[in-house]
């Protein structure tokens, strides 16, 4: 017999080799996209609760119109706001406060950071610790706190006064009081916090710029003026743009201590927006007010900072 031999084996297409190329591609492109689809939670929660409010308040300022019957207006509510006698008082309010309250707390706190500093002073960290305690304290707590203590007839303060001679004050009840409470308020819960970080700049000051003061005969009022105020004049900046950002925004003592007056004595800014949002429901006008606040704030803080930042050398 003749032996057959087996039939051929008919071979599919033959796959083409992967390209080293496009492996590589893939590969750089997976982790270039890493890092984006690490951040995608953060960039979504940004959007959806911050960008996306700014942009709507910013779309809201153009309408008029109470709760959720609005049309638009175009500039109404910023013609509006010009002509507006409660605003205006509003906004010089909150800027008689800013004057006294900012330049007193700063001025406060540096002093304390530099008797902090001192060598000479026992238990520092217990120092430290008692100067920042009040800014741990919660802004509403605060405001009832020293409402009871600034009562006319049973407030401690007033018995405090009576037992060293001196008349009561209405503290609460007369407008420059008012005010003058306000930033009462304000430089206690605050200048701790601000104290703190003169001293964390002060501990970075080199010691041998004191040692050459001193051997050119300087004091220590001279020192203080030669010395550590142009070493901290970037923390010197950074305070006084953040406090008056705060106090152009400032909202809770005075809402909590006194409610706005009295006849809105401590109305500010903050307090009028809100009063026109949440009570009158007039959402576009206070999406004005708020832009306008913003903008205040913006040009305030490129003077400071034209006024007090590194000259161009």
């Amino acid at each position: 017999m003749t032996a057959t031999a087996p039939p051929p084996v008919l071979a599919g297409p033959a796959r083409p080799a992967a390209r080293p190329g496009r492996a590589r591609r893939r590969a750089r492109l997976r982790r270039a996209a890493l890092p984006y689809l690490l951040l995608a939670p953060a960039l979504i929660t940004f959007g959806v609760f911050k960008a996306y409010p700014v942009v709507d308040s910013l779309l809201l300022s153009f309408t008029t119109g109470s709760g959720t019957a609005t049309r638009a207006a175009g500039l109404a509510n910023y013609r509006r706001l010009l002509d507006d006698p409660l605003f205006w008082t509003a906004l010089r309010n909150t800027g008689e406060i800013l004057v006294v309250q900012v330049p007193l707390m700063l001025g406060l706190a540096l002093l304390t950071a530099v008797a902090l500093n001192a060598a000479l002073v026992r238990w520092r960290a217990a120092w430290r610790l008692g100067v920042f305690m009040p800014a741990v304290t919660g802004l509403v707590a605060t405001g009832v706190m020293f409402a009871f203590l600034l009562k006319r007839d049973d407030g401690a303060v007033n018995w405090l006064l009576s037992a060293v001679g001196l008349p009561a004050v209405d503290w609460l009840g007369q407008p420059f009081w008012a005010r003058m409470s306000v930033v009462l308020v304000l430089t206690w819960h605050y200048t701790g916090y601000n104290a703190v970080i003169y001293l964390a700049g002060l501990q970075s000051v080199p010691k041998e710029l004191y040692e050459a003061a001193m051997v050119d005969g300087a004091g220590p009022l001279r020192r203080f003026t030669a010395v550590t105020v142009p070493a901290l004049r970037p923390v010197l900046l950074f305070t006084v743009v953040l406090s008056t950002i705060g106090t152009l925004q400032l909202f809770d003592e005075p809402y909590v201590l006194t409610g706005g007056g009295p006849d809105n004595a401590t109305l500010t800014v903050s307090m009028y927006l809100y009063q026109n949002g949440f009570r009158y429901f007039d959402f576009g006008y206070a999406s004005a007010i708020a832009y306008a606040l913003t903008l205040l704030v913006a040009v305030l803080g490129a003077v400071q900072m034209r006024l007090m930042g590194e000259k161009d050398r």
